[in-house]
C-alpha cells in the first residue's frame, strides 16, 4: 500500500516519475509507518487508511517527498542511513561520510528521513489552526 500515486508524485515535484516509481512509493510507504507515523493519532476507515482529505493529502505529500530526497540522496540512505564520520563542539559541526555498499546493512546508520517529510506532516491546518480542530497528532514510541 502506498500513500501516492505516480501522478500525484509528478505534480508534487514537476518530474516525471522514475521506471520504478511504485516500488519507490510503497517503500516510502513504508519508511513512514515505521519511522515516523508509529505513535500518530488520526481517523480511519476500516482498512486503517487516514480519513481526513487534509491528512491524506499530508501523507501523500510527505511520500512523495521521500522519493523525491531518494532520488537527489540516493535510495540507500534507507538502508545504511548516514554515519557521522566527525563531530566537532565548537560550532556544533557533524560530518557526514559518504554512502558507499561497506557502509550498508548491519551497523549502518539509521534511515534519513527528508526534511519535507516533517514539513508535511506538521502543517498548522493539520494541528488545529486556525480550525481549532487537530487532525493529525505524531506520537513518539520509547523503546
Amino acid at each position: 500500500m502506498a500513500y501516492a500515486t505516480s501522478a500525484e508524485y509528478q505534480t508534487y515535484t514537476g518530474q516525471t516519475p522514475p521506471a520504478d516509481i511504485d516500488r519507490l512509493l510503497a517503500r516510502a510507504s513504508e519508511l513512514l509507518d515505521s519511522d515516523v507515523l508509529l505513535g500518530a493519532v488520526y481517523d480511519v476507515d476500516a482498512s486503517g487508511l487516514p480519513t481526513d482529505a487534509d491528512v491524506i493529502k499530508a501523507f501523500s505529500d510527505a511520500t512523495c517527498a521521500q522519493v523525491e530526497y531518494w532520488e537527489e540522496e540516493g535510495e540507500e540512505s534507507d538502508v545504511s542511513g548516514r554515519t557521522a564520520e566527525e563531530v566537532a563542539l565548537g560550532s556544533a559541526r557533524i560530518k557526514y561520510g559518504a554512502r558507499s555498499s561497506a557502509s550498508s546493512g548491519a551497523g549502518g546508520g539509521q534511515p534519513v528521513v527528508a526534511p519535507r517529510v516533517w514539513r508535511s506532516l506538521t502543517a498548522p491546518k493539520l494541528a488545529g489552526y486556525p480550525s481549532g480542530t487537530r487532525k493529525l497528532t505524531l506520537g513518539v514510541v520509547v523503546t
